[in-house]
């Protein structure tokens, strides 16, 4: 896991920009804090920062291979977890390797098959390749979107990198933010592409971008598609648990001290049950970690979208699994701490509006990361198996938007209450959502003869892998690297996803429950407390202590009359909020206050250029 930057400018030589090459690179530290490297050639330039997992000597980059027609240089983040059969195959075929990294897999993969090498690798995967040959670059980014991957395109070439951080970092590029950015910013829905900075774009996940002088193509290598499911359910639980078992046995290879995020939800104790069998085979415990709150647990209020705390069946787990269990117990202090929250934004270079799940997912993974480098986590198997309330949800069903918007308006409130009236006439915000629901659901193709309500469901399962997962994704990535953690995510392997993807929701949810096919698939390794458990979300806490002490940092923003945060927040309804005496603890109730001291620390951090207009 590392970070990645770079520069192709055709029209210049590079080797005399080598300080800003540099600048670009060192914006990647957090995300590899063990090596750096940078390499110039011409019109290329790429910049690296390491996070050694793997072959921890010998894995040194950017990696390049001369040939008789031109020198090829790469740099990549991620992990190739078939990267031993790979090096296999190229070796058949006469490659010949120096160091026992997947990134040199991949390189020798790339001058073997060009850029269909992504069509065989299976993992989290971000990586530029210079192809000195054709004088060509090749920006590649996996199937499901898990790792990051930016680009600016400039007059004469482009920048790139695993954060907007390193591209902000040239002076070519502008810290522009335009409506669609802000809109981006507010509607919880990530659009494919969006950089949310002006003339920033993502690489799409499954997509190659390649850069020549004529310019810039993309092509598609990998998205959703509709296949029939004919696997009756003892076969297609069978097949579920046959995946999973192969998946966290390539994701536990690491040459570092790793451990799994154990939130006692079905996603979690599953993923935690089956590592530590597998470990236990070789002689080994694993380690597990969850975040917990002061007094939670004794003080805990059941509400619409939680009905239990987590700590009592995470004991259940770790006990039964027999793990190294710790947990991470924060203190509202903590969680409200300014230099905290300016520690996400700095990570996320944006105001992502998650408010105490950032700050905690943060303070988590910084203490899981003076125990262990690599951690596996639960995150997707919601959006891959059905999990979330909305796909239960009979209004959410049936609503003609984003389904989670329905819950999410109905838990948390409109984001846009906590701004000017002005600002949020010019948003439009429910134009440019019913706009990219429209453009989202286009594309989801139908199975003959595929009965309405199964229909519908399809689309409420492609929506939540092709639009809101890259949300959670993001945020995982950010918070981790940012104190570099490599956290990777089983239920986002590409086979498990097209195979549960087709399965149809009659067969996820035969029991009547959520995730009814990963529930039977791990039912020999989970504590029956586990298995009975109701989905319950990643835990927020209910301290008021937290509440006000956000209440006394928006007191003292308000007393800035002249702070920029006021172009975009109404100051009245902030006061009231900042102001009241009710108690406030929940996150709906947290949001606007939460959102403003977000906006108003990016503001502070960036002095982004706002064109509201």
């Amino acid at each position: 896991m590392c970070g990645i930057t770079g520069w192709v400018s055709f029209d210049r030589d590079l080797t005399t920009e080598v300080t800003t090459l540099d600048a670009m690179t060192e914006t990647m530290a957090c995300r590899g804090p063990d090596d750096r490297g940078t390499w110039v050639q011409g019109p290329a330039a790429l910049g690296h920062r390491r996070l050694a997992i793997i072959d921890l000597p010998g894995g040194r980059q950017p990696m390049s291979l001369d040939t008789p027609e031109g020198t090829v240089a790469m740099v990549y983040s991620g992990e190739a977890y078939n990267f031993t059969e790979l090096r296999r195959e190229l070796e058949g075929r006469g490659h010949r390797f120096t160091t026992d990294s997947d990134t040199e897999v991949v390189l020798h993969g790339y001058l073997e098959w060009g850029d269909a090498v992504a069509e065989r690798l299976n993992g989290m995967y971000a990586f530029a390749v210079w192809d000195g040959r054709y004088h060509k670059l090749v920006m590649i980014r996996d199937r499901m979107g898990i790792k990051p991957f930016y680009y600016y395109p400039t007059s004469d070439g482009v920048l790139f990198g695993s954060e907007p951080k390193a591209i902000l970092a040239n002076p070519l590029a502008r810290r522009r933010v335009t409506l669609d950015g802000l809109r981006e910013l507010l509607v919880m829905v990530k659009t494919p592409g969006h950089g949310i900075w002006d003339g920033m774009r993502e690489v799409e996940p499954g997509t190659v971008v390649t850069l020549d002088r004529s310019g810039l193509s993309t092509r598609v290598y990998w998205r959703l598609q509709t296949r029939a499911h004919t696997d009756d359910r003892d076969t297609s639980i069978a097949t579920v648990r046959s995946l999973l078992d192969d998946i966290v046995r390539r994701q536990l290879v690491a040459d570092v001290p790793r451990c799994t995020l154990l939130s006692g939800g079905l996603d979690s104790s599953a993923m935690t049950a089956i590592a530590a069998r597998q470990l236990a085979a070789q002689g080994e415990r694993v380690r597990s970690f969850a975040v917990d709150f002061v007094g939670q647990t004794e003080n805990f209020i059941a509400d619409e979208l939680r009905g239990t705390p987590d700590t009592p069946f995470v004991h259940d787990v770790a006990k039964l699994a027999d793990t190294e269990h710790q947990d991470i117990v924060l203190d509202p202090q903590s969680l409200a701490d300014p230099a905290v929250r300016e520690r996400v934004i700095r990570a996320r270079d944006l105001p992502a509006g998650f408010g105490d799940m950032d700050a905690s997912l943060l303070l988590l993974f910084r203490a899981i990361r003076e125990k262990s480098t690599v951690a596996l986590s639960g995150e997707s198997a919601d959006e891959v198996f059905g999990g979330y309330l909305q796909f239960f949800d009979g209004e959410a069903r049936r609503a003609d938007t984003f389904p989670w918007l329905v819950r999410f308006g109905r838990d948390f409130g409109d984001d846009a209450d906590v701004l000017r009236a002005d600002v949020a006439r010019s948003l439009d915000l429910d134009g440019y959502v019913a706009d990219g629901y429209r453009t989202a659901v286009a594309g989801i193709d139908r199975l003959d003869g595929e009965s309405d309500f199964e229909y519908r469901m399809r689309q409420i399962s492609h929506l939540h892998l092709t639009r809101f997962v890259r949300i959670l994704l993001d945020r995982k990535d950010r918070m981790s690297m940012a104190v570099g953690l490599e956290v990777r995510v089983p239920f986002c392997d590409h086979r498990l996803v097209e195979y549960v993807y087709n399965a149809p929701w009659a067969l996820k949810s035969f029991d009547g429950r959520e995730k009814s096919l990963l529930r039977e698939a791990a039912a020999d390794v989970l504590p029956r407390s586990v298995y009975d458990r109701v989905k319950s979300p990643y835990p927020s806490t209910q301290d008021p202590r937290y509440a006000r002490a956000l209440q006394e940092q928006v007191k003292d923003l308000i007393a800035q009359p002249a702070h920029r945060v006021f172009d975009l927040v109404d100051r009245d309804r902030l006061r009231k909020a900042a102001e009241s005496e009710e108690p406030i603890n929940t996150q709906a109730g947290r949001r606007g206050l939460e959102r403003t001291l977000d906006f108003a620390r990016w503001l502070d951090v960036y002095s982004p250029e706002l064109n509201l207009g």
